[in-house]
């Protein structure tokens, strides 16, 4: 049996993790598609306090793992499926297997909204992306657009105007919840064009894309905007398949109180699955310490 399983390997649950391991608690981290979930897959972390040039976040996660790692946390390639309450403790069930502990930390974080056009499934993989910095080089001189109007739609536009020829940013609205700061580095770009007050209606191509079809949202009109890729930037929608019947949520977030603790006693909850206002890699950080140390004192009593 485990003292805590920790689902997710973001900043969250692996911030959980080095205080559970370094507590001496039996931990396992469990995680079903790649270690340091969303931070991984940003380039460039301007945000994060003691680098003050910023830091990959990829290298960054590998700290957190490596750290984790150095106090005994196990760390297993699984998918959750299910969660049961049992006299003996929290039943994890995964894609290969079933473990026992004592108490559960769930930091599944969220992940990437889809647009649910016509031909965003079929092209999947084929010119339709989810991350800049995963699929970019792919990319190298050819035309690309990116679809959203937050921080990381316009960070994903920056990341790709120095690798494809041309970058469309395509976007419903005027106006940008992005941080002034990007979007102003970003309209220095001399390859990026912006699409406002646009929508893409489907996603065309043979083999790979070749072009969308917009539509401007005001006078209804269509456009065939003609590139070779398109990478989804549209925010992000909570990863809580396994759990909605097993404590409460809203809006498919986590409901906690203060210290992390969820509806059901023994199971705690981090980072971006949390129902909250911000969600950022510190914010996650913090979230897991909490965390963590939540579940310290809950099986010390």
């Amino acid at each position: 049996m485990y003292d805590v399983i920790i689902i997710g390997s973001g900043p969250a649950g692996l911030t959980a993790a080095i205080y559970t391991g370094r507590a001496q608690l039996k931990t396992m981290v469990l995680e079903a598609v790649g270690i340091g979930g969303n931070a991984a897959l940003t380039d460039q972390i301007d945000n994060f306090p003691g680098f003050p040039f910023g830091v990959d976040g990829s290298d960054l996660m590998d700290s957190f793992r490596k750290q984790a790692e150095r106090f005994a946390v196990e760390i297993k390639m699984q998918e959750a499926r299910e969660l049961k309450k049992e006299k003996d403790g929290i039943r994890v069930i995964t894609d290969q297997a079933e473990f026992l502990c004592r108490a559960v930390i769930i930091a599944t974080g969220a992940k990437r909204r889809h647009l649910d056009v016509e031909g965003e499934e079929s092209f999947l993989g084929r010119g339709v992306s989810y991350c800049a910095t995963c699929d970019g080089a792919f990319f190298n001189g050819l035309s690309v657009a990116v679809v959203g109007g937050g921080d990381t739609a316009v960070k994903e536009a920056i990341h790709l105007s120095d690798i494809a020829s041309q970058v469309y940013l395509i976007h419903r609205r005027e106006g940008f919840r992005a941080n002034q700061t990007a979007l102003n580095k970003l309209r220095e770009k001399k390859n990026v064009s912006f699409k406002l007050n646009r929508i893409v209606q489907k996603i065309e191509g043979n083999e790979y894309v070749t072009q969308l079809l917009l539509k401007e949202v005001n006078t209804k009109e269509q456009e065939i905007l003609e590139v070779d890729g398109i990478f989804v930037s549209i925010g992000l929608v909570p990863d809580s398949s396994f759990f909605q019947e097993f404590i409460d949520t809203k809006d498919g977030y986590i409901l906690t109180d203060t210290n992390m603790n969820t509806s059901q006693p023994g199971v705690f909850a981090a980072g971006d699955i949390v129902y909250k206002d911000y969600r950022q890699v510190a914010t996650a950080v913090g979230d897991g310490a909490v965390a963590g140390i939540a579940v310290i004192d809950y099986l010390q009593e």
